[in-house]
């Protein structure tokens, strides 16, 4: 696809009144992991009933008094309209990914270019918005990445409706700034490999595609791509991604027995695998608990090519992994480590420095990347901030699912569910702090 050039991004805000300017314009304005997800769950699990709920995990702010539900029923609908152009199915077929040549099969393409996102129910409680999405698996997953981009805009929006053009200037040049000097950092780490997986929490698509095109020209070959596939596509960069904590709730829910349960995050690995191979080969271990995780895992596990480390403490995990692999036998310089929760530049340097050279090492920089917004207009910092908002798998074939995360704090599902999930991965109370983002 053509690059187009980058917008006056305050002139843009400034110029109209949001009535209904789409925040979200293609069905691949969503990260790649959920299109290498869907493929498989296309093949192997396509038509098991699943339901998709949103969850605010920063139960301070009431999303509902913020954003009007008309304009959130708006952009929803319009995503809805959406299918795949010609264009975009010929990127998708001919386009190389992690060196691979059509790595999305011209059957699942076939059955993409039809596809078009299933209807929604939303509803508020206590200044909330409780919005499902149900049905069959590989219609409804994709809803994830849109509803948090549209939400975590419309607060972006909503938040400088009534702001002047010149604070809008100021802002905007302040968060620029912001961003240019963590750029300069992170260009002093001379063998660093970082990634923008920034979609779901972006401060809106017009900022993230700042945020790409700044990093790709203040880091160059450091800079390896995005997990943005539209934007990818957009800005002639490389789509990055893997998996994520959906596969394996999904395959926890249909164990009809603890001992199934203890072991079925190592069968979606070798579902993964009857599809993909080499980099995409990356494990991420915290669904129900690192430590567990890796005590049961057979040895075959080992020969993955890396793992993501996700809701763990970086140091402790990347530690964790490295003694893992040395008690296989394995020289963890050959493994690939991931870091991408909640990534400052602080925690990057430090991991950076820590890892390097003992390991392959690369970096998905989310949210403090693209919405990170903290004193660049002062009055306004409590509705710029971004808040810890997912949209999780919640029910899977009849059965509530389960995340407990090495983060006690982000464990989602009934807590009578939660108590019995932890009693057969027998985890132990952790603090990861608060789930910030």
């Amino acid at each position: 696809m053509i690059s187009s050039p980058l917008p006056d991004i305050a002139s843009r805000v400034y110029n109209h009144t949001f009535k209904l300017d789409p925040i979200v314009r293609s069905l691949l304005d969503t990260d790649v992991y959920k299109l290498l997800m869907l493929q498989t769950i296309w093949k192997e699990r396509a038509n098991v009933p699943v339901t998709f709920s949103l969850i605010n995990r920063t139960k301070s702010v009431r999303i509902a008094d913020e954003i009007e539900e008309g304009l959130l029923r708006a952009q929803l609908d319009h995503v809805r309209s959406l299918k795949l152009s010609k264009q975009e199915r010929i990127w998708l077929s001919g386009n190389t990914f992690y060196g691979k040549e059509r790595l999305f099969a011209e059957d699942f393409i076939s059955w993409l270019q039809n596809y078009q996102l299933p209807a929604y129910e939303l509803t508020v409680k206590d200044g909330q918005y409780e919005i499902t999405f149900e049905g069959n698996w590989a219609d409804v997953t994709l809803w994830e990445i849109p509803v948090l981009s549209i939400i975590s805009e419309l607060r972006s929006r909503a938040a400088m409706q009534h702001i002047g053009r010149f604070e809008l200037d100021v802002l905007y040049a302040r968060a620029k700034a912001k961003l240019w000097e963590k750029v300069l950092r992170l260009d002093k780490l001379p063998e660093l490999r970082i990634a923008d997986f920034g979609t779901r929490r972006r401060h809106s698509f017009l900022w993230q595609k700042w945020c790409i095109s700044a990093m790709k020209e203040g880091l160059g070959e450091k800079f390896i791509g995005t997990s943005n596939v539209f934007l990818a596509s957009n800005l002639g960069v490389e789509a990055i991604g893997t998996n994520a904590h959906e596969l394996p709730m999904v395959e926890a829910a249909m164990a009809k027995s603890d001992e199934e349960l203890l072991h079925s995050p190592y069968e979606v690995l070798k579902s993964w695998q009857r599809t993909y191979d080499g980099n995409l080969l990356i494990v991420l271990p915290d669904t129900y608990g690192t430590e567990t995780y890796l005590k049961h895992a057979p040895d075959w596990v080992a020969d993955w090519s890396g793992f993501r480390i996700d809701s763990k403490e970086p140091i402790e995990g990347g530690r964790e992994l490295i003694e893992w692999w040395k008690s296989k036998g394995i020289d963890p310089k050959e493994k690939l480590l991931i870091f991408s929760d909640g990534l400052t530049v602080d925690k990057i340097e430090e991991a950076y420095h820590e890892f390097n050279g003992k390991v392959r090492l690369s970096f998905g920089w989310g949210t403090h990347l693209t919405n990170d917004f903290r004193d660049c207009a002062p009055k306004r910092n409590d509705a710029l901030r971004a808040i810890s908002l997912v949209c999780k798998v919640t029910h899977a074939d009849g059965k509530e699912t389960v995340k407990l995360s090495d983060n006690y704090h982000k464990a989602t599902g009934p807590q009578s569910a939660i108590d019995r999930y932890r009693k057969v991965f027998n985890q132990t109370p952790t603090d990861g702090g608060e789930a910030v983002v």
